[in-house]
C-alpha cells in the first residue's frame, strides 16, 4: 500500500534507540531521495522533518511500533505534538502507527497516554472465525473444520508457517499434526511461545506460561490458577491483568452469579501447546511427535476440543438469526445455576439473553448444553429444564426459552418430539453449506 501511494514504510526491529534511529534516518532519506544526505541529531528532530514535508501524497507507516517507543518512549509524545501541529496548520498528515504486541499498542490511545484523541481509526486485526478458517485452508468437512480450529485457531499466517500443508482429509488429521505444528522443524512449532515473548510487559516468562497452563488445565479462576502455580491469589493479579492486556487471556464472568468469572485463553494454538506440546517439549525437540501425540489424545479431547467446541457454540448463538431463538441475541455466555434442593450445580454451556430492557425481567432466549463428543438425548434436556425452572424463580422471564443441545456427533431420535420448544444444533449449522447461506 505505501509502495503504491507513495508512502513511506518502516518496520521496526528489536534494537538500541540508536541503532533504531540510524536505520530510520536511512529509510528516511531513501524515500525522500537524497542519498543519505539528511543528518539529523535526535528522533525529536527527525520526526518533526517528517512530519512537515507536504509534497509527499503517501501516508507513514511506521510498524512494530512498540519496538520503537520501548527503546525511546518520548517518541508518543513527539508524535502528539506533531500531530497537534498539522491540526492546527491545517496541514495533511497520515500516520499509521502499527504492532503486533497488544499490550503496548492498546495502550496507545488509552487513559492519559500521549496519543488519546489523536487517532481518526482504532483497527484491531481479528482472526477468521471457523467458518471462513475452514474455508482459507480448503476444508470441506465439519468434523474437520473443528479440530484444525482447535488447533490454529483463525490466524491466516499459520497457513504460511506450516507451508500451505492442510490435512486432506478427517484420517489426515493425525498425520497433519504430526508433520506440522507438532515437528521441530516448523515455524509453528514455537509460535506459542513467541507470542507471549513478544508481549513488552512480560518479564518472568516462565510464571506466565504457568499461568496459562493453569487455564488450559481447567483451573480457570483466580483461586484455581493460584492454587496450580503454588502462589497466593493476590500475588498473580497483576501477570492476569498482563495477559488480558495482551490479549492472550479472556475473563468471561458468570451470566448467573455476579462476582464470579473464569479466564480463557483466547489463542487457541496456545492452548495446545500448554496441553499437548509443553508438558513434552524435550521429546518433541527428539522428533518423537507421533509418540507423544500418542499419549497426548485423550487430554486432547478433554482438555483442548471439548472447551473449543463450547466456545464455537457460543460464538454461533450469538450470531444466530433472530428465527433461531425467536429474538436477536444481546448477550450470550455461560454459567452455573445453583440447585439448594438436590445439592448440586448446573452448568449451563450457552446462555442466550435478549437485549437488556430497563425496569423489565432478564429475557432468557435460550439455555444450552454442549457436547463434543456424545450423543445428546431427553437426560441433557431434563438438566436444561431444571435450570429454567430455577432461573424462573429467581426472576428471570423464561416463558418462551428455549432449551438448546449443541453436540458434535449428533442427537437421540425424537429429542425435539417432545411437546415443548426444544432445538438442537449439530455440526452442519455451524458450518452451512454455500447454498444454505444464500
Amino acid at each position: 500500500m505505501t509502495r503504491q501511494t507513495g508512502g513511506l514504510y518502516f518496520g521496526a526491529t528489536q534494537a538500541t534507540s540508536a541503532e533504531s534511529f540510524r536505520l530510520f534516518t536511512q529509510a528516511l532519506n531513501t524515500w525522500l531521495g537524497v542519498a543519505a544526505s539528511l543528518r539529523f541529531d535526535s528522533w525529536d528532530e527527525a520526526v518533526t522533518h517528517l512530519c512537515t514535508l507536504s509534497d509527499r501524497p503517501g501516508p507513514v507507516v511506521l510498524d512494530e511500533f512498540p519496538y520503537l517507543s520501548k527503546v525511546e518512549p518520548a517518541l508518543p509524545s513527539i508524535l502528539q505534538r506533531e500531530i497537534d501541529r498539522a491540526v492546527s496548520d491545517e496541514r495533511p498528515l497520515s500516520l499509521l502507527l502499527c504492532g503486533s504486541a497488544m499490550s503496548v499498542t492498546g495502550g496507545l490511545l488509552a487513559g492519559s497516554a500521549p496519543l488519546r484523541g489523536r487517532a481518526s481509526l482504532e483497527l484491531v486485526v481479528q482472526p477468521f472465525d471457523n467458518v471462513l478458517t475452514a474455508q482459507f485452508w480448503g476444508l470441506s468437512d465439519p468434523r474437520l473444520a473443528v479440530l484444525h480450529h482447535a488447533v490454529v485457531g483463525g490466524t491466516p499466517a499459520y497457513r504460511r508457517f506450516v507451508g500451505d500443508d492442510a490435512p486432506r482429509d478427517l484420517g489426515d488429521f493425525d498425520g497433519w499434526l504430526t508433520r506440522t505444528v507438532l515437528n521441530p522443524a516448523t515455524p509453528l512449532f514455537r509460535e506459542a511461545r513467541y507470542l507471549l515473548q513478544e508481549e513488552a510487559d512480560v518479564r518472568d516468562t516462565a510464571l506466565y506460561h504457568s499461568v496459562l497452563a493453569a487455564v488450559a488445565a481447567g483451573n480457570n479462576t483466580r483461586g484455581g490458577i493460584a492454587g496450580y502455580i503454588g502462589r497466593k491469589a493476590a500475588d498473580i493479579g497483576h501477570h492476569l491483568n498482563v495477559l488480558e492486556d495482551s490479549h492472550l487471556l479472556v475473563r468471561e464472568p458468570d451470566v448467573f452469579r455476579s462476582g464470579r468469572a473464569v479466564y480463557r485463553i483466547a489463542e487457541p494454538l496456545i492452548t495446545f501447546y500448554q496441553v499437548i506440546m509443553r508438558p513434552q517439549w524435550g521429546l518433541l525437540e527428539s522428533e518423537r511427535a507421533e509418540l507423544v501425540w500418542r499419549d497426548a489424545r485423550s487430554r486432547f479431547a478433554a482438555q483442548v476440543i471439548g472447551p473449543h467446541f463450547e466456545r464455537l457454540c457460543r460464538a454461533y448463538a450469538l450470531t444466530a438469526p433472530p428465527e433461531r431463538f425467536g429474538a436477536l441475541p444481546g448477550e450470550v455466555g455461560a454459567g452455573v445455576v445453583t440447585d439448594p434442593q438436590r445439592r448440586r450445580q448446573i452448568e449451563v454451556d450457552v446462555a442466550v439473553f435478549a437485549p437488556a430492557v430497563p425496569g423489565e425481567r432478564r429475557r432468557l432466549l435460550s439455555l444450552g448444553e454442549v457436547k463434543w463428543g456424545e450423543v445428546m438425548g431427553a437426560r441433557h434436556v431434563d438438566r436444561l429444564r431444571r435450570a429454567r425452572d430455577l432461573l424462573a424463580g429467581r426472576g428471570y422471564d423464561t416463558r418462551d426459552t428455549v432449551l438448546t443441545c449443541y453436540s458434535g456427533v449428533g442427537f437421540e431420535p425424537g429429542l425435539t418430539d417432545r411437546g415443548e420448544p426444544v432445538r438442537t444444533v449439530g455440526l452442519a449449522d455451524l458450518y452451512p453449506s454455500p447454498s444454505a447461506t444464500q
